[in-house]
């Protein structure tokens, strides 16, 4: 396992086909998910971790995120990481950055309007690692189906050569979704933040029965969020996988994904609806079965 501090040290170090996974840290088994999904199909594993502020649009959001570096280090490299790219903030953004990266329309719905300037940040810290790291191969998990495609769409029409490779979600054993903000969550408000897989699920099922009406779909996810009071949603919505924008119908791959808040900690889950040649069938993820590093205190 090595550490590096500079884009150039990285490339140096790196040989073969290179695999990246960004990250900001604080890993959990979806990150590991990725690294093990690189480590299949790579010569150099580089997990890059870097909290980046230009994706957060509070700034107690940001000092509020969780950071352990040691902690990550050895977690990667037991998911098979040969580098751990960790850049100081001078190394990413040298000087005034007057350059920004912008995904029009992908970045409209859903989070966009809720997180002003996420996705602009998110793009702009992607296309740097890109273009710095060089990777034939990035990794990003279906969790955040958003950036996701957008991620998609600024790597193809900016020419950057490698391929984007989308990873399923992996869950908690009672279907949370992992997320290093989960461990801000009460006993209580975890409890409760399983009604949106609840929701989710009961959509999928809908979905693979053949349920096409985004109405349908929908309620079907409000109906189990809809038992719990303390549970605030900030949108539901069925969206095209390629252009995220609202359909009214099921009719081409798409995400069903939501916004919620539980407590004081906001929570984003989906399932990824693809076609086949019997309908569409539902990406759900895959489940631990035992509780989650966050939980356990390992690393």
């Amino acid at each position: 396992m090595r550490i590096t501090k500079t884009f150039s040290e990285t490339r140096m170090v790196a040989t073969g086909q290179i695999g990246l996974v960004p990250t900001m840290g604080f890993l959990h088994e979806g990150h590991l998910s990725l690294i093990e999904a690189a480590r299949d199909t790579n010569d150099t594993v580089v997990m890059s971790l870097f909290v980046n502020p230009l994706q957060f649009d509070r700034e107690e959001d940001l000092a509020r995120y969780p950071r352990d570096l040691e902690r990550d280090v050895g977690l990667a490299a037991a998911a098979g990481a040969d580098i751990v790219f960790a850049p100081e903030l001078e190394e990413m953004y040298p000087g005034e950055q007057l350059t920004r990266v912008i995904v029009n329309r992908l970045s409209d719905e859903m989070e966009g309007p809720n997180r002003p300037g996420h996705f602009e940040g998110v793009a702009t810290a992607v296309a740097k690692l890109l273009a710095g790291v060089r990777p034939d191969r990035s990794y990003f998990g279906r969790k955040d189906a958003q950036q996701l495609a957008i991620v998609k769409r600024m790597a193809a029409e900016l020419s950057f050569p490698g391929s984007i490779v989308g990873v399923p979600i992996v869950r908690e054993r009672d279907g949370l979704a992992l997320s290093s903000r989960n461990i801000f969550l009460s006993p209580q408000e975890r409890q409760d933040a399983l009604a949106l897989n609840r929701g989710l699920t009961a959509a999928a099922d809908a979905a693979e029965r053949g349920e096409r009406a985004a109405s349908s779909l929908i309620n079907s996810v409000y109906a189990e969020i809809g038992a719990v009071s303390d549970l605030s949603v900030e949108y539901v919505t069925l969206a095209s996988q390629d252009l995220v924008q609202p359909i009214d119908e099921l009719d081409r791959p798409a995400f069903l994904a939501l916004a919620a808040w539980s407590g004081e900690t906001r929570l984003i889950d989906n399932v990824h609806l693809d076609r086949s040649d019997d309908g569409f069938f539902a990406d759900r993820g895959t489940r631990l079965r035992t509780e989650s590093v966050l939980y356990r205190g390992e690393g």
